[in-house]
């Protein structure tokens, strides 16, 4: 068991908004997460799915819908909604305790990313509980069926969610992920495009094969790696790329950009123009949440489930959507797929075709 330093939990979040595509939530929500509970004095403490007891009792909590901010019209009709004054995802965590009879023993971050890795890490801190190395993405993903309990049939269900408006909702017998996906879309869709959702209520014995161990200090070494190379003033987007197994496949200043939310997603397409070495190349990232395909010269370079990670080189920091902005100094760093979407069922819930690619799946880094 490891005590998560202040520092441990910044590098984690870096490292989990790097290797979130542009997905999985801000940092800047994430760090009032982690602020808030470590000025409660909670404590952050991490376990591997060894040290876990078979028979302890996780769950998976999670912020779902838009990254990207409603038009301003649609904004105004939640207007005469109270707002309740108790964190949404707590709210669920603790009527979802109170419907099972039952206290988790720990917290499965449902993807990597900048705030949804820090939702798992509140719930579980909060409560006085562990968060478990692993997750069942190892990146971020727009989607409940892109994660490993779907590839290998583990059922969400039952589902608590909870909105900012004080309202919960306990939802049974869903057939399989697709369908909670649908459903929890739906929910977050009336929710202000952000609803709190814990689902895949399991023992460890029932998850341990299907989850990725040690992604969490996956993060965690790669944040370290971040922060480091960025204060030598190194090459963030190389050390990056390194410490990934991956490569640096574009730099350059953004061109052209824009965005929409639309049907509970963010879409939108990232348009860069070379410099350097890559003068007079050009690179576009469509992204849904997060940064589905890169094209280089208008041929595809990258597709899901490599990862697309986009770099601002004059801050160091990861992008995420839809925070980019023309001229913006970018390099993109693309790392390799996480392991089990690259078999067959995996690439069938999360590859090419996803991203309307009528291709087969050619990984970017050989």
């Amino acid at each position: 068991m490891k005590t998560l330093s202040r520092q441990d939990l910044e590098d984690i979040l870096y490292g989990a908004a790097i290797l979130g595509t542009g997905g999985g939530g801000e940092l800047s929500e994430g760090f009032a997460m982690i602020d808030d509970a470590l000025s409660k004095g909670k404590e952050f403490r991490m376990v591997d799915l060894d040290e876990a007891p078979q028979d302890a009792l996780v769950c998976t909590p999670y912020m779902l819908g838009a990254i990207s901010a409603l038009p301003e019209e649609e904004e105004r009709l939640y207007d005469r909604l109270p707002r309740s004054d108790v964190s949404s995802i707590l709210a669920a965590y603790a009527r979802f305790e109170e419907y099972l009879g039952r206290s988790f023993y720990g917290t499965i971050s449902c993807e990597l990313g900048g705030s949804n890795t820090a939702t798992a890490f509140y719930a579980a801190a909060m409560a006085g509980a562990y968060i478990i190395d692993a997750d069942p993405a190892g990146r971020a993903v727009p989607e409940i069926t892109h994660s490993t309990y779907y590839i290998h049939g583990l059922p969400a269900a039952p589902i608590v969610m909870a909105n900012e408006f004080g309202e919960a909702i306990i939802c049974e017998n869903v057939l399989d992920d697709a369908r909670a996906e649908h459903i929890v879309r739906a929910l977050s869709m009336v929710s202000r495009n952000d609803i709190a959702a814990i689902d895949h209520a399991l023992e460890i014995r029932e998850i341990r094969h299907a989850v990725i161990p040690g992604a969490i200090s996956f993060a965690l070494e790669m944040g370290q790696v971040w922060r480091e190379t960025r204060a030598k003033g190194g090459d963030i987007a190389q050390a990056i790329a390194d410490q990934g197994a991956g490569l640096v496949a574009f730099r350059g200043s953004v061109s052209a950009c824009d965005w929409e939310t639309r049907d509970g997603f963010t879409y939108g397409n990232i348009e860069i123009a070379g410099s350097g070495s890559f003068e007079s190349d050009t690179y576009k990232i469509w992204l849904k949440n997060e940064n589905m395909t890169g094209r280089l010269n208008g041929e595809i370079h990258a597709t899901i489930p490599d990862m697309i990670c986009l770099i601002d080189t004059e801050t160091g920091a990861p992008v995420t959507n839809p925070n980019y902005y023309t001229g913006q100094s970018v390099a993109v760093v693309v790392l390799p797929a996480p392991k089990p979407f690259t078999t067959e069922k995996g690439l069938l819930a999360f590859g090419p075709s996803y991203a309307g690619i009528d291709q087969p799946y050619r990984p970017a880094v050989s």
